[in-house]
């Protein structure tokens, strides 16, 4: 006889919450090694050890395409934390499961266009386009928060 799954694991919405999150965090993980990568090719390094370590303190030194991956890296971290947080409270709400996984699912391809956009220099607005939509169903997701937890306030 099969083990009972945890009550979270019934919730559907949790668990497409959990996906898309999870796909959004290894995204945040290759742009983090892109970024070392490009450290390593560009000989541009953030501290002197690793410069050293590297061919000499004189590599202790900002690259644009460097700083290109670092403001791609900076700007998941501003935007793909926040949607964490109210992905996860959104999901506690008990939302229709399609309308929840549309919500998460145009987050995550946002996020993954702009990020290909701001790494490749694509012609704009393709970033500021992919930004906005996927601020969309973050938008949408802190407005029904608020109105679930307004009468508790």
């Amino acid at each position: 006889r099969a083990a009972r799954s945890p009550k979270m694991m019934e919730n559907k919405v949790f668990l497409s919450f959990a996906f898309y999150s999870t796909i959004l965090i290894l995204k945040m993980y290759v742009v983090a090694i892109i970024t070392g990568q490009v450290r390593l090719r560009k000989k541009a390094f953030a501290n002197p050890e690793d410069a050293l370590r590297n061919g000499g303190v004189q590599f202790c030194r900002e690259d644009p395409d460097v700083e290109r991956c670092r403001r791609a890296h900076c700007n998941d971290m501003e935007n793909i934390f926040p949607f964490l947080f109210l992905g996860a409270v959104y999901s506690l709400l008990d939302p229709s499961p399609a309308v929840a996984r549309i919500h998460f699912l145009i987050f995550c391809v946002g996020r993954i266009i702009h990020t290909i956009a701001y790494l490749l220099r694509l012609r704009a607005p393709t970033r500021s386009v992919a930004y906005g939509v996927a601020q969309l169903p973050c938008f949408s997701m802190a407005l029904q928060i608020l109105l679930a937890t307004t009468p508790y306030w």
